[in-house]
Parts: C-alpha cells; sequence; structure tokens
C-alpha cells in the first residue's frame, strides 16, 4: 500500500482538511466582517485577495498531508479524475463544512453577527440563476488550474500554490460583485448554517460541482485519463507514517 493511501492516516487527513478549510472561511467570510465593523476599513480588492493568499500558503505547509482540497467541489473532481479514491471522500467533506461552520461560529462568539458572518449572495439586480452560471463557471477554471498543476504532465511542486492563490485572487477581483465568487460549497454553507439562512444558497452548492464535473471533462479532453502517480499523490497528500 503507498504511503500515502494509509488509513492510518487518514485522522491527520482529515484534522488538515477542517484546520485549512477552518482557515480560508475565518479569512473569507471575516473579511466581510471585519469590513462591517470596521466601516468599510476592508475594501473588496483585499477581501478578494486575501482568501487567495491564504489558499496559497495552506497548500504550501499542509498540502502534503491531505492535498489541501478545501473544498467539496475540489475533492469531486479528483475522485471523478481518479485521483483520489471514493470511500475517502465522505470524510472529506464532512471535515470541509465542520471547518466552515466552526470558523463562522468563531466569528459569531468573537464579534457578533457582523456583515452577516460573511455570507455569500448574489450581487445586487443579479438573480440566481445568474449567480448559478458565475459559479459553475469560475468554478470550471479553479478546478482546470488545480488538475492542471497537479498532473504529470505539468506538476509545478510549489507554483501550483501559486497558480491556485493567483486564479481564486484574479476570479474575486472581477466575479465578487456578481456572486460573490464563492467556488465553494462548503465556505457558502458554513455561514447558512450558522445563521439558520438557505435563501440563494442553492446557487452556491450546485454550481461549484458542476463546474468542477465539467473541469473533469477538459482534463481528459486536454491530458487523457487520470490517475498518473503525480496526480494522485497531489490529491492524496505524501504523508509517512513515522
Amino acid at each position: 500500500m503507498l504511503d500515502f493511501d494509509d488509513p492510518a492516516l487518514e485522522w491527520r487527513r482529515l484534522f488538515s482538511e477542517l484546520l485549512g478549510t477552518f482557515m480560508l472561511v475565518l479569512v473569507g467570510a471575516g473579511a466581510g466582517v471585519v469590513s462591517a465593523l470596521s466601516h468599510g476599513a476592508v475594501s473588496r480588492a483585499t477581501a478578494v485577495a486575501a482568501p487567495g493568499l491564504t489558499v496559497l500558503a495552506i497548500i504550501l505547509f499542509m498540502g502534503a498531508v491531505s492535498g489541501a482540497h478545501l473544498n467539496p467541489a475540489v475533492t469531486l473532481a479528483f475522485s471523478l479524475r481518479g485521483d483520489f479514491p471514493w470511500r475517502r471522500v465522505p470524510g472529506y467533506l464532512v471535515a470541509q463544512i465542520m471547518g466552515a461552520v466552526l470558523a463562522c461560529l468563531f466569528l459569531w462568539g468573537a464579534y457578533g453577527k457582523a456583515g452577516g458572518l460573511g455570507v455569500t449572495l448574489p450581487g445586487s439586480g443579479i438573480t440566481d440563476w445568474q449567480a448559478f452560471v458565475t459559479e459553475g463557471v469560475l468554478s470550471v477554471g479553479l478546478v482546470s488550474t488545480i488538475l492542471g498543476t497537479a498532473s504529470r504532465a505539468q506538476n509545478v511542486g510549489a507554483l501550483s500554490a501559486v497558480a491556485v492563490g493567483g486564479y481564486i485572487a484574479a476570479a474575486g477581483f472581477w466575479a465578487s460583485p456578481l456572486s460573490g465568487a464563492s467556488m465553494n460549497p462548503a465556505r457558502s454553507l458554513g455561514p447558512a448554517l450558522v445563521l439558520g439562512r438557505f435563501d440563494h444558497l442553492w446557487p452556491y452548492l450546485v454550481g461549484p460541482p458542476l463546474g468542477a464535473a465539467v473541469a473533469v471533462g477538459f482534463a481528459w479532453i486536454l491530458r487523457g485519463r487520470g490517475g498518473d502517480p503525480g496526480g494522485v499523490a497531489a490529491a492524496s497528500g505524501r504523508l509517512s507514517n513515522p
């Protein structure tokens, strides 16, 4: 059995996903909270760049543990691609959602419900369907970037973190006024569960997984079937049992 598929390490991988998603949502949702508390001291540019930089850091310091998915759509994409075993998907999804909820509970406990705990909603004049399309298209690009930099043909090592973090920031720069540029069902579900607010939630739960599925199809067209050692190692982590 390969080290990165060692069941004895799964608890560490799940903790990594929980902690990483906690940090991502703390920054992503927290930007809205801090902006509300500080009367706009956090600009839109800062609010969309911060999650990208956070993901970059998380991939660099925890990617070797769990693959640093931090996003249910990414986990599903890796599995559809053949790089990640389906039996491990439920644990990852639960850990990611728990991390998001804990981040929002922390924000609520520390600062109250300021800024709606960073809940993701369609922008002014944007319908749910438009937000759905936006989230889906953005997720095609995000997952394509992740799968492309993780493949054997184009594994760029630490630079993959730069590519993914850069894409998240770039997507937010142009699309955050439209849908919030979540691209992550856990990120959107965290504040919704804590607030009990489920209006306008479906675009953020449906759009990213569908976009991820399209990205997997594009990866097959561009590079053929998945499951190569580079992709499998990137999706599962490289942690070895001591």
